[in-house]
Formats: structure tokens, sequence, C-alpha cells
């Protein structure tokens, strides 16, 4: 089957669309139609400019180019954890404990992916290993900027409630623990609910791609489940790891409730 090939004029039509969404939301005073066409001139330039540099990646296929990309990537995405948030730590801790959580694992389940399940020569590949890593940062990134933004919300709300468990003789881990829970909680729902959608309501975009692209179903599908496999871990993990690191940050060396080191957006 072949590839049927997308011209820039075909992609105008399609943009159109979004033109008409943003009027719409206009006329109904949503508030949201500049921003609409804000984020589709962005997708625009953002693919159009990442096009390029895959493709220059993908002709040297370098381990040190292909590392500095997964870096660029990974310190990206710790951006958008902080820009995300409305109560952020003071002097970058926000940044630091998302970056280094989704730096541990999704890059660990990433390379783990790569040697030991897909098994490319070499295993940095780029072809594999810059989709596979995008895509785990990409949902790594959501769940644990839900979990630090409903752990450091709840915190700041219920403070009164922490202090007077801090006070009755609980430990700092003990004071916040349900709100701990519900804050990882958060960040692992989103893809729980998209496995549980997956092929019923509906299908994955890169098994969807792999289908225009010509793949055989069978094989998109294996693809596809080793996918959401993956990056639920990552996910899993990542979420878990920067909800104990900012809750702990919550607390000083004497178990002290410090919201002082919050601050609004």
């Amino acid at each position: 089957m072949d590839v049927i090939e997308l011209t820039w004029w075909q992609l105008a039509l399609a943009s159109l669309m979004v033109v008409a969404l943003a009027v719409c939301a206009h006329l109904a005073r949503l508030g949201v139609g500049r921003d609409l066409i804000i984020a589709a001139i962005r997708t625009v330039l953002q693919l159009a400019l990442i096009g390029l540099v895959l493709e220059a990646l993908f002709s040297v296929g370098a381990l040190h180019w292909v590392a500095l990309m997964a870096v660029a990537m990974t310190l990206i995405a710790g951006r958008e954890v902080m820009a995300r948030q409305k109560r952020r730590f003071h002097g970058g801790w926000t940044f630091g404990i998302g970056t280094l959580s989704m730096f541990l694992s999704s890059f660990v389940v990433t390379i783990l992916t790569l040697t030991v399940i897909i098994g490319p020569e070499p295993w940095y590949t780029p072809q594999y290993a810059i989709p596979l890593l995008g895509m785990m940062l990409g949902n790594t990134m959501t769940g644990i900027a839900l979990g630090l933004d409903r752990l450091t919300d709840a915190v700041w709300r219920q403070r009164a409630v922490v202090e007077g468990r801090l006070m009755l003789g609980q430990t700092w881990a003990q004071a916040v623990g349900d709100i701990r829970r519900e804050a990882m909680r958060s960040g692992m729902i989103p893809i729980i609910n998209a496995m549980a959608a997956a092929g019923v309501v509906s299908l994955p975009g890169m098994m969807t791609g792999q289908i225009l692209a010509g793949s055989p179903p069978a094989l998109a599908v294996k693809y596809q489940i080793l996918v959401m496999f993956t990056i639920t871990v990552g996910t899993g993990f990542g979420t878990i790891a920067a909800v104990l690191a900012a809750s702990r940050r919550l607390f000083d060396e004497r178990e002290r409730l410090r919201v002082d080191r919050l601050r609004s957006v």
C-alpha cells in the first residue's frame, strides 16, 4: 500500500478548520480564540523545525548527537512542567524536581526498552530512540505536572490541617500521606484511562501513524502495546519520584511545614 503524499496546500485547508473554530470561540467570548491561533502557528513551526532536525539526525546517527537531542528534549519538558504549576517552589526547585524525575524514569525505561526488548543495531538508532523517548517524555511530563500541581495546591489549601497533624505528633510523611497519595493518583489517572480506552474508544497515535504509513495492523498493534506499557511505567515511576521529592521539600530538617517555599504564579 502506497503512502499518500500530503502537500502544504492540503495542510492549509486543514488549518482553515482551526481558524473556523477560533472564530467561533471568539464570537462565543470563550477567551481562547487567540490562544488557538497561536498554538496552531507554534505547532506548524515547531514540527517543521523538528522535522529538519530529525532528518539531519537520522542521516548522522551518532550517539553524542542523539544524546544531545535527548537532553534538550528533557530540559524543555522540565520547563513545561514548571510552567504548568499554579504554585512553584522558589529557586528553581520545581524545574529541578520535574527534570530529574523525568530523566530517571524516562531514560531508564527507554534504554531498557531499546536494549532488551526492541534491540536495534546500534541500540541508540535515532529512528527508534528519539520517537520512543519523545512519547515517554510527553506523557511523563503530563503526569508529573498534574501530580506536583495537585500536591502543592492541596498542601497550600490544607496547611492548617497538616500543621495540626504535626502538632499531634505525626511525622511529616504521615501528615501529608493522604495528600501525597492523591497527587500520585492524579498524575497516573490519564495514562491509566488511555490504556483502558485504547482500541475501544480510540486508536492511539503511534498505531494510527503506522497504519497510515502502510504497516500491517498486526505489527502496529504490537508496537502500540509496547509503547503503552513503557509509557505507563515511565509515567508512573516519574510521578511517584516527583511527588515524593516535592513533598519532602515542603518540610525542613525539623519537620516543619514550609509553605513559604512556594510562590503563586
